[in-house]
Parts: C-alpha cells; structure tokens; sequence
C-alpha cells in the first residue's frame, strides 16, 4: 500500500474516532474516556506520519511499534465504550474493523522489517 494510502487511511480514522468521542454522554466519566480513546486513536495516526519521516529502517519499525501500541490503546478504548454501551456496538464496528486493518498491516511492516535486518546481520 502506498504511503499517501495509509496516511488518508488514518486521518480517516482520526475523523471517525473524533466523530465518536463527540457522540459520547457528556458526564465526566465519559468525557473522560472519550478524550483517552480520541488521543490514543489521534496518536496512531500522527506517529505514523512520523515514522513516514523516519531516517532509517529500524527508525522506522521503532515508530511503527509505537503505532501499534497506540492502536492497541484505542482498541481497548472503544471496546471499553462498546461495553458500557454509552455508545451501540454496532455503530462502533466500521471503525474497530479499519482499526485492526490498520494493526495488522502495521505489525505486519514491523515483522519484515525485523527479518530483514535478521537475515542483512547474517550476510
């Protein structure tokens, strides 16, 4: 996948996540989770735009990982929502879907990254 691909992927996502955060009850226990879930799924996308900018390989897998943790935050966020139901499950299941996209191809960069730096050491 392109570069410009992935970066319209998460500023989408960051849209959507805004979107959901918004629709929250406004007591101060929900606002509180909706600016946690808001900031780690926000956080996802601007560390990808940083690893895009990364200046070297292992640079850029050490950014990715940060990704993937941000991304593993804002899942357990919207899960988190999902089961208290201030928001329906349903309504939530397009964004958690492109999220785990988002996880998956992110994980998957930072495994051929590792071995290829694995099998570069071995040559």
């Amino acid at each position: 996948m392109k570069k410009q691909e992935m970066l319209d992927r998460f500023l989408d996502a960051g849209v959507r996540s805004l979107r959901i955060a918004n629709a929250l009850p406004k007591d101060v226990l929900a606002k509180h989770v909706a600016l946690q879930f808001f900031r780690a799924a926000a956080s996802a996308g601007a560390n990808h735009c940083e690893a895009c900018g990364a200046e070297s390989s292992q640079d850029f897998a050490h950014k990715l990982q940060v990704v993937v943790k941000e991304l593993r935050e804002t899942d357990f966020w919207v899960k988190l929502i999902a089961r208290s139901g201030m928001i329906r499950a349903g309504r939530l299941k397009d964004f958690q879907d492109e999220a785990g996209q988002l996880t998956a191809i992110c994980v998957a960069s930072v495994k051929t990254l590792k071995s290829h730096r694995v099998s570069q050491r071995r040559n």
